[in-house]
C-alpha cells in the first residue's frame, strides 16, 4: 500500500521506494486511540491505510472544534508542529479503528538531507498542505454549510456514515439540529 503510494507520485523509481518502504513501522489504532494530542510535539508521519481520523482543537471554552477528516490513502501529520518541532495546536483521533504506517520525523530529516528527490517531495507536501488550508478557508467563507456537506459526501461517499454527527456538524460550524434537518433535504 505504502509502496503504491509513492509509486503514484512518480518521483522514486521502484530501487528507491523499495528503499524507503521498510523505514515505515506498522501500528494499529482503536477507535478513540490519538496520533498525536495537543501540546505534544508532533515527531512523525503517519500513512492512513484504513480508518478514519479527526484533526481537532479546544476552543477558550473547552470546546472542541472538529476542522479536519482524514481518510485512508492519505498522510497526515501536526504539519506546524512536525516542521517547527514545537508543541501541536491540534488533537487527530481516530474515529474507527485505523492502521497507520508511520515514519519518523527524523528519518525524513535525514532523507531530505541525501536526496533531492525527497526534497522535491517535501515541497510536493507542503504546497498540499497549503492548497488544502486554503481550500477550507474559502468553502468556510464562500459556501454554506449544505454546500459544504454535499462536497464531504461527493469526495468521501463510502465513509461519511461512520463520522458521528456531532463531529460532523462542529466540522461543518453548526448545530447537530441543522445538520439533521440538512441531511433530511438531501436526495441523491
Amino acid at each position: 500500500m505504502i509502496a503504491a503510494y509513492f509509486q503514484s507520485l512518480r518521483l522514486f523509481d521502484q530501487e528507491e521506494i523499495a528503499q524507503i518502504v521498510p523505514l515505515f513501522e506498522y501500528r494499529k489504532l482503536n477507535k478513540n486511540d490519538f496520533f498525536v494530542k495537543e501540546n505534544q510535539p508532533c515527531n512523525e508521519v503517519a500513512f492512513i491505510a484504513s480508518g478514519i481520523f479527526r484533526s481537532y482543537y479546544t476552543t477558550s471554552n473547552a470546546e472542541d472544534v472538529t476542522y479536519c477528516f482524514r481518510f485512508p490513502n492519505s498522510l497526515m501529520a501536526a504539519y506546524s508542529s512536525f516542521i517547527t518541532s514545537g508543541p501541536s495546536v491540534e488533537t487527530m483521533q481516530a474515529i474507527s479503528p485505523a492502521e497507520l504506517w508511520v515514519i519518523k520525523k527524523s528519518t525524513i530529516d535525514t532523507l531530505a538531507a541525501e536526496s533531492l528527490v525527497w526534497t522535491k517531495y517535501l515541497k510536493m507536501i507542503a504546497e498540499q498542505q497549503y492548497l488544502e488550508l486554503e481550500k477550507r478557508i474559502f468553502q468556510l467563507q464562500k459556501e454554506t454549510a449544505l454546500q459544504r456537506y454535499v462536497t464531504l459526501i461527493r469526495n468521501q461517499p463510502e465513509f461519511i456514515q461512520q463520522i458521528p454527527l456531532q463531529y460532523l456538524a462542529s466540522y461543518l460550524g453548526i448545530t447537530q439540529r441543522h445538520l439533521s434537518r440538512i441531511r433530511s433535504e438531501i436526495t441523491f
